[in-house]
């Protein structure tokens, strides 16, 4: 099992991080259009779909990425006060119930949605350069795959705390803002009694 999590949790890296290219390309199309539009008045006809596309691709390419990492949002004020072998064991019933039911249904209905627009070639019809987008509807299946992938990994973390009583370590490349923050208020809180073992013996003196 921990062999898959880190072969799931890498190829979720991995297409995650190639994605995140994708901020580079939206950024110079809105650049670029923003330019052509008020310094230049020759406003294109393909910013806006070239931004959009961008943006759902690296969202969704993303997700397992972010699941890899425990990214995605959790109403966690009851959830961060149970035991490792509790959230795990809540966590597999989720899963079996709501996650692989709905990725499932979003790969079916995706390969559905997107092989139909391969037939025809399909381009938008929002867009006066009839920008081509079948290829993009093709990234609802991948993202469903890679979603289907990393969520069994994840079944297999919640088997191992279960038994453990301990989360497997997770990749360390991403951390939660507030897991930084509650780290760093231990630290300081950990040296400032140091402080005061140090400043204590010499009141005493005193």
């Amino acid at each position: 099992m921990e062999s898959y999590i880190r072969f799931a949790d890498n190829l979720s890296a991995w297409f995650g991080k190639v994605f995140a290219w994708s901020v580079i390309v939206m950024a110079f199309g809105v650049g670029y259009e923003v330019f052509m539009r008020y310094l230049l008045n020759a406003p294109t006809a393909w910013a806006f779909d070239l931004a959009y596309m961008m943006y759902g691709t690296m969202f969704m390419m993303a997700g397992a990425y972010t699941l890899s990492r425990d990214g995605h949002v959790r109403g966690d004020f009851v959830y961060r006060l149970w035991k490792p072998a509790t959230q795990a064991k809540v966590e597999l019933v989720l899963y079996v119930l709501f996650f692989f039911p709905g990725v499932l249904a979003l790969v079916f209905a995706g390969w559905k949605y997107a092989s139909r627009s391969w037939r025809y070639l399909e381009v938008s019809s929002m867009s006066p350069a009839n920008i081509p987008i079948f290829q993009f509807k093709s990234v609802i299946v991948a993202a469903g795959m890679l979603l289907v992938i990393q969520g069994v990994a994840q079944v297999f973390r919640c088997i191992i705390t279960i038994r453990t009583g301990t989360w497997p370590p997770r990749g360390d490349d991403v951390e939660e803002l507030e897991s930084v923050l509650q780290k760093e208020g231990a630290d300081a809180l950990r040296h400032g009694s140091e402080a005061i073992d140090v400043v204590e013996p010499r009141d005493r003196r005193q």
